[in-house]
């Protein structure tokens, strides 16, 4: 297998000490010392790229050598196959469509949808979301431009209008959330109160069969944590299809809201090499499927977003193996870089304000902007149209405001210099 990251690999001597440093502090937790350590790890790429074999190996491996924790988060099992549905079979659903890449017989995999043609009025115009950017209401943000959060959780808008799919890949998280929020706190696994009880039965299901929860449930205070789960650096990988950077970028939005570690897997394999194993598989996708997604699949853009930094793509048209230094070195480099919350400088915000308010453009920008403002509230009922030309510093250097009605009688134009 080969493998290609950003810093083009790092040598197996530094592996080797971060691997060391990590065993030492996976010790001091033991001893009731410190916060949980948790990673997440997202696997993408296309369908029998290799994934799921991945991390299956993985969780074979880790607990052996470095000695961490790890739990598979496999979508194809958490979201029931009925929710890729048509809408029609929903009771009670509103007016989306289903997904573009429905999931198939595999309880996961995607397959071409068809857009059935629907009686009736035609159907409203979705919402805007009001806690992030980047599009409608369960829409993925432009690519390279990811919604920014604002409030209290990314996860926290789940408008009736989205599609059964969607809802599904939305409570999925919602429960992982809660599962990072408690696990880090110390405190015992309770319902978020958005998730549907379904939803969080197959949650609780995956937690106990990964051997993280317990079974019994204390009266009024939730499900508690086995020792694996606490006396250990946790990685839980998340395995899915993660075609689109906007899927990917809402793990990392937990991972820096809880201030845990985030790396990327993705899985590069040529397209022939996925046919010919998908063809193989006992319940195989439709190959008008993986060309779709292999249209729509976004690779992680090291250059451009920096939340993609920690990500390793493996060139691989065989086998994945588990026996790789590379794989076990992203790791351990993101467990000791946990992503940062966001904290406001207010010191770097007042000296930029200071530097602001002495600066003789800014000062003439301002103004310029001020005048404008209070001529359009002047011809407020007109219908006009500003040129405006900006100088090499973003400052406006010139504008000229058309006025129609002053046209038609042969009105000179307003120029601001």
């Amino acid at each position: 297998m080969r493998t290609a990251a950003a810093d083009g690999g790092r040598p197996a001597g530094a592996a080797a000490g971060l691997l060391a440093a990590l065993a030492a502090a996976a010790a001091e937790q033991q001893g009731g010392a410190g916060r949980a350590r948790v990673g997440l790890c997202v696997l993408c790429g296309l369908p029998a790229a290799g994934k799921s074999t991945l991390a299956r190996a993985l969780r074979r491996r880790l607990p052996q050598r470095p000695g961490w924790a790890c739990a598979v988060l496999s979508y194809d099992e958490l979201i029931p196959p009925e929710a890729f549905g048509p809408p029609e079979a929903e009771a009670g659903a509103g007016p989306a469509g289903p997904s573009p890449l429905r999931h198939g017989a595999r309880g996961g995999r995607c397959q071409a949808a068809r857009r059935v043609p629907r009686a009736g009025p035609p159907r409203p115009a979705p919402q805007r979301c009001r806690c992030r950017r980047g599009g409608a209401w369960g829409g993925r943000a432009a690519v390279g431009e990811p919604g920014r959060v604002r409030g209290p959780s990314p996860l926290r808008c789940l408008p009736p209008q989205l599609p059964r799919w969607k809802r599904s890949r939305r409570e999925l998280l919602q429960c992982l959330e809660c599962f990072l929020r408690a696990l880090v706190a110390g405190e015992p696994l309770s319902a978020p109160a958005s998730a549907t009880q379904p939803a969080w039965g197959r949650f609780l299901a995956w937690c106990q069969g990964q051997g993280l929860l317990s079974s019994a449930e204390s009266a009024g205070a939730g499900r508690r944590w086995t020792r694996a789960a606490t006396s250990r650096p946790l990685c839980v990988i998340l395995d899915d299809n993660f075609y689109y950077q906007s899927m990917r970028y809402e793990v990392y939005q937990l991972a820096r809201k809880y201030s845990l570690s985030f790396c990327q897997l993705f899985l590069e394999c040529p397209l022939e090499c996925c046919l010919q194993r998908n063809r193989l598989r006992s319940h195989p996708l439709p190959d008008q499927t993986i060309y779709l997604m292999a249209r729509k699949i976004e690779m992680p853009d090291l250059k451009k977003n920096s939340w993609e930094q920690n990500s390793l793509i493996l060139k691989s048209s065989d086998c994945t193996s588990e026996d790789n230094e590379q794989i076990i070195s992203l790791l351990a480099t993101a467990l000791e870089n946990p992503v940062k919350q966001n904290e406001e400088n207010t010191e770097q915000k007042e000296a930029d304000r200071a530097i602001c308010a002495a600066s003789t453009v800014h000062q003439a920008d301002q103004t310029c902007r001020r005048i404008i403002s209070q001529t359009m509230k002047d011809a407020k009922g007109t219908c006009s149209v500003f040129q405006v030309l900006a100088g090499n510093d973003g400052s406006m250097v010139h504008c000229t405001i058309f006025d129609f009605e002053d046209q038609a009688n042969n009105k000179p134009s307003v120029d601001f210099i």
